[in-house]
């Protein structure tokens, strides 16, 4: 049986919508703001290769590929160690924006075979991974 997660977040920045989705959607400077997005390859147009490793010693390497890039709503699906979505939704909010983050996964793999085991750790090992980009974008779009 594979291994399924869902993830939601919502967050108060106090950045403008526009200035958060032109740092969503520049995935190949994703490792500078991202500590734990370790490299991004562009492999087209629509489709990258991100290499992640967030606390736990292990890589993802994640497939992206762009469903939609206009805002309100940022869309990626996801292959590769990860098969899914990740979603972004921003909103203007009284000082900045509303960002909901979404993202449903089947974990593939040995890891995904572990997981099952392993969903309390993973599960704190996203939101370590998660923590690193909302302190990123903050500082990267703060400092713009």
């Amino acid at each position: 049986m594979p291994a399924r997660y869902a993830f939601a977040e919502t967050w108060e920045l106090p950045l403008s919508p526009e200035a958060v989705h032109d740092v969503l959607v520049d995935l190949e400077r994703y490792p500078e703001w991202w500590p734990q997005v370790r490299a991004v390859a562009k492999l087209g147009e629509d489709d990258a290769l991100l290499v992640c490793r967030s606390a736990l010693p292990y890589d993802l390497e994640i497939v992206l590929h762009a469903v939609n890039r206009d805002l309100p709503t940022l869309e990626v699906g996801l292959d590769g160690d990860l098969d899914g979505f990740a979603r972004w939704t921003l909103t203007p909010a009284p000082r900045g924006s509303r960002m909901v983050f979404e993202q449903e996964v089947v974990v593939r793999g040995l890891l995904g075979l572990a997981s099952v085991a392993l969903r309390p750790v993973l599960a704190w090992n996203h939101r370590q991974m998660m923590l690193g980009c909302r302190q990123g974008l903050v500082a990267t779009v703060g400092s713009g």
